[in-house]
């Protein structure tokens, strides 16, 4: 046998052994409707979101939601799985979701045990209501701290445990809604999530009084954040991994159906945000632009299920980041998904991979998964 063919042989039982190796996710297809819409118009390239400033620089890591008192306090809640409170430039640490180990935030495979909290809202009575990836609904006093588990992502719904508790946001009436993202994987494995393209995620609500969790929307892919509309009648909800928003009404003769309102978006939407103008403010955490020689990664990917279980199988979790631009985007909605605007950060200047866009007067909180300071933008137009 020659050396050619020696290192053929040898790259043949490589890639037939990696073959072999079972695939930790269970794909299926998925093709967008078209290449990501052209950058003109609303969408058009810009700077406006450099106009800001970051804080707590390597004392906040992934300040993911948003939520304010009457007082102008703002909490949020960060990768260690801590909740913190927010008076103009000075930080105050609350509580620890889970266990305080001096390892948390160190490593995403701590978050089961530290907690990671995401979508706060605070409630009639001025308590926190706070969904845990990992752990479940909490309601945590902002004064003292003393947490309170209202119900376990053990218990789920339906039989199902929560995998990924996520969106969280209280009705006028008291009920608390809240997404679970994925019945299969939780929050240190989104890349899986994304990449499955599975549609295991619920749109669910807690009643306060009795206790009593119901599941309004199921097959959901990666449902995310949402936002109601001013009276109420309709949520707008974002499907993270297909790049898609839809509306889910709750009162009237549509009430307890679902329609796409905006899908084959610019990129992935995270957090949606109801703005001081009555507009929805989307972040954008990933965004999704046309390729001068292919098209984007996971529009190439996704309607192959063999390639993506191959992909999993030869790029570790940890490298994916490094295939994701710096680059911050979020966009403003009217109510019918309409889009009306965009803010751009071409480079990275002040933030990118936007999970949240809370406004506070005229301040504008930008929240995100992992990046370890906070983006306050300072002016919007």
């Amino acid at each position: 046998m020659t050396g050619k063919q020696a290192v053929k042989v040898v790259l043949l039982a490589i890639v037939v052994g990696v073959y072999l190796i079972p695939s930790p996710i269970e794909p299926e297809p998925y093709i967008f409707e078209g290449p990501p819409p052209a950058l003109e118009g609303p969408l058009a390239v810009n700077t406006r979101l450099q106009r800001g400033r970051r804080l707590f620089a390597g004392q906040l890591k992934g300040p993911e939601s948003f939520t304010a008192d009457k007082n102008g306090n703002v909490y949020t809640g960060t990768v260690d799985g801590k909740l913190w409170r927010i008076t103009n430039d000075t930080l105050t640490f609350i509580t620890q979701m889970g266990q305080n180990l001096s390892e948390c935030g160190t490593s995403m495979d701590y978050e089961p045990v530290c907690g990671r909290p995401h979508g706060l809202r605070l409630d009639p009575h001025g308590q926190l209501i706070v969904a845990d990836s990992y752990l479940g609904l909490f309601k945590v006093d902002p004064l003292t701290g003393e947490k309170t588990l209202l119900h376990s992502s053990k218990e789920g719904a339906d039989g199902i445990p929560f995998g990924f508790l996520n969106g969280l946001e209280i009705s006028k009436n008291g009920t608390v809604f809240f997404t679970d993202s994925s019945s299969r994987w939780g929050r240190r494995h989104v890349r899986y999530e994304v990449l499955e393209t599975n549609h295991l995620g619920r749109l669910l609500s807690y009643d306060t009084e009795s206790g009593r969790v119901q599941t309004l929307l199921d097959s959901l892919y990666m449902p995310n954040g949402f936002a109601f509309s001013a009276d109420e009648d309709f949520l707008l909800l974002a499907e993270t991994s297909i790049g898609c928003i839809s509306r889910f009404w709750l009162k009237g003769p549509k009430a307890g159906t679902k329609e796409t309102v905006l899908s084959n978006m610019i990129g992935y939407p995270d957090n949606i945000r109801v703005s001081d103008r009555g507009t929805f403010l989307v972040g954008i955490n990933t965004v999704r632009f046309r390729g001068r020689l292919f098209p984007p990664f996971l529009d190439l990917l996704g309607p192959y299920p063999a390639l993506k279980r191959f992909v999993v199988k030869i790029i570790p979790l940890r490298w994916y980041d490094a295939l994701l631009p710096s680059y911050g985007l979020l966009l403003e909605l009217g109510s019918n998904g309409d889009l009306l605007d965009s803010l751009h950060d071409p480079t990275g200047t002040l933030t990118w991979a936007i999970s949240d866009v809370f406004q506070q007067k005229e301040l504008y909180y930008l929240g995100s998964t992992d990046l370890p300071f906070l983006a306050v933008l300072e002016q919007w137009s």
